[in-house]
């Protein structure tokens, strides 16, 4: 049976592996620091038709209601052009616009050193693609969910620095000539890209697919779009069991623990007892997340 799925070296060997990605260490905010954002936030300046925006930017539209970019722009309509602009809840200090269980003040306190690629406003972009996800159950579920996903995701990426697989020697081998479609893009076009490392060309379509996005024709677009990197983990994350035999989405809100998330993702390589180092990373990873959340872990929480 062919592997679906490649996934990176241990972390605890990125020194050796990782080449050298452009990093910006991205600060946690105080309380102090968050209110003035907010207060910024509120005071946006009007939306001005032509003008050039880039993603983060927030807007005051003619209705009075905020708006920021998801993606640059020239200036397009954000109640016309939504795929460009998402509705920024002034009132709440937009740390939490799309009712995300985790604030933005609590990613950037998971991820104090991730690259800037990985935005907060790419992952709640993403949201909208799956529903279900960290919104499923009780609070203490979704959180844990939340957690769950953003301690795999830590553990795959290095602390969300990594966007790209290293070895740039694999990229040849996800290449699988005997689906029908090939690999328009080319023979070294399907490698590791984003927050679970989505690779070859066979999940680079199914995942489009499921996206409504052609991702077998511009895999790099994986690498290049905050939000389309974050949609891509979701996919994986609410739609695949991997090496498991549950999705990650449904072994949290099932209650069958940390654990079985583990497995789906790496577990031929990890569990059973193949690499307990590596699933202890990820436990502590998801423990500690779930304290910055103010939940409890669960059991089960290994594999």
């Amino acid at each position: 049976m062919r592997r679906r799925r490649r996934v990176l070296a241990p972390l605890a060997a990125t020194a050796a592996v990782f080449a050298s990605v452009l990093v910006m260490p991205m600060a946690s905010a105080s309380a102090s620091e968050a209110g003035t954002t907010a207060q910024a936030a509120c005071n946006a300046p009007n939306w001005v038709a032509g003008k050039w925006y880039v993603t983060g930017d927030i807007v005051r539209y003619t209705d009075g209601k905020y708006y920021r970019a998801e993606h640059d722009n020239p200036g397009y309509d954000p109640v016309i052009s939504t795929w460009y602009w998402e509705p920024y809840d002034c009132g709440s200090g937009g740390q939490n616009p799309s009712g995300f269980v985790v604030t933005e003040a609590q990613f950037n306190q998971m991820f104090p050193n991730r690259n800037s690629f990985y935005t907060y406003q790419g992952l709640t972009a993403a949201l909208s693609a799956y529903p279900g996800f960290a919104n499923t159950g009780s609070d203490t579920v979704k959180k844990q969910e939340a957690a769950a996903f953003l301690a795999n995701v830590s553990h795959e990426t290095g602390g969300l620095v990594h966007i790209v697989e290293q070895d740039t020697s694999n990229y040849p081998t996800y290449c699988d000539w005997s689906q029908p479609y090939g690999c328009p893009a080319g023979q070294s076009a399907y490698y590791g890209r984003g927050p679970i490392q989505l690779s070859w060309n066979f999940n680079y379509k199914a995942a489009g697919d499921a996206l409504g996005i052609d991702l077998l024709g511009n895999p790099w677009l994986v690498e290049r779009d905050a939000a389309v990197s974050w949609k891509t983990a979701l996919w994986f994350w609410n739609t695949q069991t991997g090496a498991g035999t549950m999705t990650p989405h449904n072994a949290m809100v099932n209650q069958r623990g940390f654990g079985e998330t583990i497995r789906s993702i790496n577990g031929s390589k990890e569990c059973n007892g193949n690499n307990p180092g590596q699933v202890q990373s990820r436990v502590n990873t998801y423990q500690r997340f779930v304290q910055i959340l103010g939940t409890t872990a669960g059991s089960n929480l290994s594999c």
